[in-house]
């Protein structure tokens, strides 16, 4: 027991320094490691433009319907049995072509009289000619035979033109629809048996209106000299996806009247369709030019942002600083929005990367290329172009 108690108070003394050497290999106790210094992250880059006064030539985007150029319903013009269809449903079809073939023996058979009719009636007035030159004949019955002779041709036309009528010509040229009545089937006794539809499709109308309101706007405006008329007649076709249709249009009239129901004036232009593209009956939107303002400052769509207190756009400073500044817009100027109100031109105007530039940042200024891709900051969107975004 003696011997124990001796070593004791060696084992104490050891244990502190063991432990104050353990702490010291594991890297000095609790002391704490200072962070490495490291590098601030670059500034965001984004897309900018300078806002420049400019001559710009005011648009309009006024939704409008696509119309044939022509169309055309086919019916029957004689009465009798549809022996056989001669088209295929959805083809394009030549003026005069044989659409299809109605019972034609008793149609044969009087056009056959009738030209027999008119041979007899020609030789009766040719021998009555002969015999008044001789005076054996009053001139009163020539000219009865003469009557008679008229009245045959007249009925060799009709039975003619029903014979023709059997086979069902296409009045016009075009895209020609379903048919309506099949092999079999009696038509034209009692009314014209609607037999088919051929439209032309190309060209096409497209039918848009405008405010009464506005065009007179419009009017006050350029009498004033603040706008300048514009003598364009082209049109673009903007398709439901947001994209220009590659043909241009050209306007051809606006309605000489306003409508009592509507406020509107109708307006009426011609859309190329030569690939068959578009169809009528379709909606789309018409974009013209109305007037040509001096001195405009136009920017991109999606430079210009909404929040509760109304429309502005993101600027950068000459210490590249992102600051709001609230803007008005007006007219448009084909896919760009006319600034009423905000700008004086010559700001850094954000037109790409608006959810990089947080107002007070610092971000770097690169000028916007409009060909270049948009940046895609969500993975689930699909990247848009330029052009489309700024459809949207």
């Amino acid at each position: 027991m003696k011997h124990n108690a001796a070593l004791l108070p060696g084992k104490l003394i050891l244990a502190p320094l063991f432990l104050s050497l353990l702490l010291a290999a594991c890297g000095g106790g609790d002391e704490k490691k200072q962070p490495a210094a490291g590098g601030a992250p670059p500034p965001a880059e984004v897309d900018v433009i300078i806002a420049k006064a400019a001559p710009a030539v005011m648009t309009q985007d006024l939704p409008g319907r696509l119309q044939a150029y022509r169309s055309a319903q086919v019916r029957a013009r004689v009465e009798g049995i549809i022996e056989k269809r001669n088209f295929t449903e959805g083809s394009d079809v030549a003026a005069g072509t044989s659409l299809y073939q109605i019972a034609l023996r008793n149609y044969q058979t009087a056009y056959d009289a009738a030209r027999a009719d008119v041979a007899v009636a020609s030789q009766t007035l040719e021998r009555y000619k002969k015999l008044m030159e001789a005076k054996v004949v009053s001139q009163q019955d020539y000219d009865l035979n003469e009557a008679k002779f008229k009245q045959a041709e007249a009925r060799l036309s009709k039975a003619q033109e029903d014979l023709e009528n059997t086979r069902v010509p296409a009045p016009i040229s075009g895209r020609i629809g379903r048919s309506q009545v099949s092999e079999g089937a009696l038509v034209g006794r009692g009314d014209a048996t609607l037999l088919t539809t051929i439209e032309q499709i190309h060209p096409l109308y497209v039918n848009f209106s405008q405010s009464e309101s506005e065009i007179s706007n419009l009017q006050r405006a350029i009498r004033s000299g603040k706008l300048q008329r514009t003598q364009a007649a082209k049109v673009e076709l903007i398709l439901e996806d947001g994209s220009v249709y590659a043909q241009p249009g050209k306007f051809l009239f606006s309605d000489m009247a306003v409508d009592p129901a509507t406020g509107n004036v109708l307006l009426r232009a011609e859309i190329p369709n030569a690939r068959h593209e578009l169809l009528p009956g379709m909606f789309v939107r018409i974009r013209f030019s109305q007037a040509i303002a001096e001195n405009a400052i136009s920017i991109p769509q999606r430079a210009v942002q909404i929040n509760p207190q109304g429309q502005f756009v993101l600027l950068v400073d000459a210490e590249g600083k992102v600051s709001p500044r609230p803007v008005k817009t007006g007219s448009m100027a084909g896919g760009d929005f006319i600034i009423s109100e905000g700008l004086q031109g010559g700001e850094q105007v954000i037109v790409n990367g608006v959810q990089k530039a947080r107002p007070g940042s610092v971000v770097k200024a690169v000028p916007w290329n409009p060909s270049a891709p948009v940046l895609n900051l969500n993975p689930a969107a699909p990247t848009k172009t330029p052009a489309s975004a700024a459809a949207k």
